[in-house]
């Protein structure tokens, strides 16, 4: 991942639970807070510590550190500078997520080592789809559920979202069932 996603998670940090608490997070998980250079990448596992360290210091589950990144993620980056290219991917929620693929596409001419997920839509209609989601990392579902929550507030609905399936043994993917209203 990059450098940006774990300023993300820093500024995240400092914004909800203070400096303090960050500094705590970066002494458990060993991690080199140098190495946070937004347009270069740095290996996941540091995302991974900071995921874990967080979750240790904040006294919160793992999947509700995620779900609380992935929900300011789609903040973040509208005001990191990618607001406008954020904008150009869809009018709608269920138009802007048809078009996740095309958006890391574009964000992939400016991160050449970019390694994004794969998102597909079906069974869609006025009120919800089924997402399909596609990655070569693991254990990122709950991420996706905090982004799906971020970006229902970004497109102004409200939204539920329900695990039709999870990358592992019996699918290959994970497939999210999102309604918004």
């Amino acid at each position: 991942m990059y450098g940006l996603i774990n300023v993300a998670i820093r500024d995240l940090v400092h914004s909800r639970f203070g400096e303090a608490q960050w500094e705590e997070i970066i002494a458990i998980s060993g991690v080199d807070e140098s190495a946070f250079i937004r347009m270069s990448p740095n290996d996941d596992a540091i995302t991974y510590a900071l995921v874990g360290a967080a979750s240790e210091v904040l006294n919160l589950p793992a999947s509700d550190v995620l779900q609380a990144f992935g929900e300011y993620w789609t903040e973040f980056t509208a005001v990191a500078g990618y607001g406008e290219m954020m904008d150009s991917a869809g009018e709608t929620l269920p138009e802007f997520l048809e078009n996740l693929d095309i958006l890391h596409t574009r964000v992939g001419t400016m991160y050449p080592d970019l390694r994004p997920p794969s998102f597909s839509c079906e069974n869609v209609t006025d009120c919800s789809l089924d997402l399909h989601y596609r990655s070569v990392r693991e254990g990122l579902d709950d991420l996706v559920i905090g982004l799906l929550r971020g970006l229902g507030k970004r497109f102004g609905v409200s939204v539920e979202i329900e695990q039709m399936a999870a990358k592992g043994r019996e699918s290959h993917h994970s497939v999210f069932h999102v309604q918004w209203r």
